[in-house]
């Protein structure tokens, strides 16, 4: 998600490579998650080149919590976190089959109650919520983050952010309680909401409330892995000290974007230290940097961790096209990520997995592509990412965001792309290649992150991996 409509830097153009991507043509998934660190050699990983100590898993059910409504969670027609993206991704989703994957349930949530919402946000804020669509209230709604031009007032605003929260507990509720092992809610992922103020076109944390219900059912150990370009503030304050709950965000540093926290000094509270990670990216790093920090942080500690229940944000506003950020990645590098999510959740976990959405922000030409691919990977669907968009679908993509927002879609401006993936050769340089470069902005910022955060899981930051 984001806060702020600019871009704080400049941006490079597509295909051209940030700090950590000199490794070569961005990275592949395969020991993102493959199997716990042995000699290995320092040589380059194309995706799927070792597909890890997971067996493939059987086919079972995949909840999608969706429903039409929760396109009335919408900011207005200039904002950027625009509803549209959703009925584009559900469309192309359902346009190439994935919604028709055998085991895939299409559940319909309600609205999450009060009692469920205030396991995360003060009473006194539901009201504020409740209250801001009367005009009347707006200083009070001011207090409170709402009203401002990252959280504008819309009508109904309560019962709008309570069914994106019903949907992410119940896709919850799905994984813990069965009958799936994988729930995916795509219009869940607003990572940014404080306990009592709204931040980043965030009303309620879906997220960080889905696992306050988790905790409440029984779980003992939970993960959080969020990889959108903003730091994941809201989620990391809820449980900072919490030692239940390991938050783990791979981020845009916040010295050049929204929120401006997410350093590797953020570790946890006392009682809960390193319940909280955080590797803060250089910016315009591309696939090949993001994935090399993701393979050196977050499997060694997912393993360390053994959670029960590995709940994931997937925020597509790391892509190179994205207006708001300045990351560098293709729509082939996320795929990378999901996958080795995936993947992780089925060693560790039971392939107990809640993926949610997140931000982006090229509401056609990224967003759908990319959730697409999430739900086909959650729904143990092959979707080749050469697989071409349906013609229909590419055609009215930039008319209909042009229609509802009066703007040039990022599609219409770059060109629509052709193909599900961005055509990317997806590699890259695992962190077990080396010690990391000191020299090199990306492996500083890795090694920061590790050396703050492992030894506080009795880990060493020089030879685990």
């Amino acid at each position: 998600m984001s806060g702020g409509t600019q871009r704080p830097g400049g941006t490079l153009p597509p295909g051209e490579t940030g700090p950590g991507a000199s490794a070569g043509p961005a990275a592949g998934s395969g020991d993102l998650a493959g199997t716990p660190a042995t000699d290995r050699p320092a040589t380059d990983r194309p995706a799927g080149a070792d597909p890890g100590s997971a067996a493939a898993p059987a086919i079972e059910p995949t909840v999608l919590a969706w429903d039409p409504a929760m396109a009335g969670y919408d900011f207005g027609p200039q904002h950027p976190l625009h509803p549209v993206r959703l009925g584009l991704t559900m469309d192309l989703a359902a346009s190439l089959g994935v919604l028709d994957a055998p085991g895939i349930r299409i559940v319909t949530p309600t609205l999450a109650p009060d009692e469920l919402i205030e396991l995360v946000h003060d009473p006194l804020y539901l009201n504020a919520v409740r209250a801001a669509p009367d005009p009347t209230r707006a200083r009070m709604a001011a207090l409170f983050g709402l009203g401002t031009a990252d959280n504008p007032i819309f009508q109904r605003m309560h019962e709008a952010a309570a069914l994106i929260t019903g949907g992410t507990i119940e896709a919850a509720r799905a994984v813990w309680e069965g009958p799936a092992r994988h729930a995916v809610s795509i219009a869940g992922g607003l990572h940014h909401a404080m306990p009592g103020m709204a931040s980043g076109f965030c009303i309620y944390n879906d997220p960080a409330i889905a696992i306050a219900w988790l905790l409440a059912a029984g779980a003992t150990r939970i993960a959080y892995v969020d990889v959108d370009v903003h730091h994941g503030d809201g989620v990391q304050t809820a449980f900072y000290d919490d030692p239940r709950v390991l938050t783990i965000s791979l981020h845009q540093t916040g010295r050049t974007l929204f929120p401006g926290t997410g350093f590797p000094d953020e570790v946890g509270a006392p009682g809960a230290a390193g319940s909280a990670v955080n590797v803060a990216l250089p910016a315009f790093t591309g696939d090949g940097g993001w994935l090399r920090a993701f393979s050196g942080v977050v499997p060694v500690l997912l393993r360390s961790f053994r959670p029960q229940v590995l709940v994931t944000q997937h925020g597509c506003d790391t892509h190179a096209l994205d207006p708001l950020a300045d990351l560098q990645l293709s729509v082939d590098g996320q795929r990378a990520s999901y996958e080795a999510l995936h993947a992780l959740s089925h060693e560790l976990c039971d392939g107990r997995w809640l993926a949610c959405g997140g931000g982006g922000y090229a509401l056609d030409a990224v967003v759908p592509r990319a959730w697409t691919q999430l739900l086909a990977v959650a729904a143990h669907l092959s979707l080749e990412p050469g697989t071409a968009l349906p013609a229909q679908w590419r055609a009215e993509a930039p008319q209909r965001v042009r229609a509802v927002t009066g703007q040039k879609s990022v599609g219409a401006t770059a060109g629509m792309p052709r193909t599900l993936g961005d055509g990317v050769s997806v590699r890259y340089r695992p962190w077990d290649a080396g010690v990391g470069d000191p020299d090199d902005p990306l492996d500083r910022a890795v090694a920061e992150t590790r050396r703050e955060v492992l030894p506080l899981h009795g880990l060493d930051p020089t030879v685990d991996r």
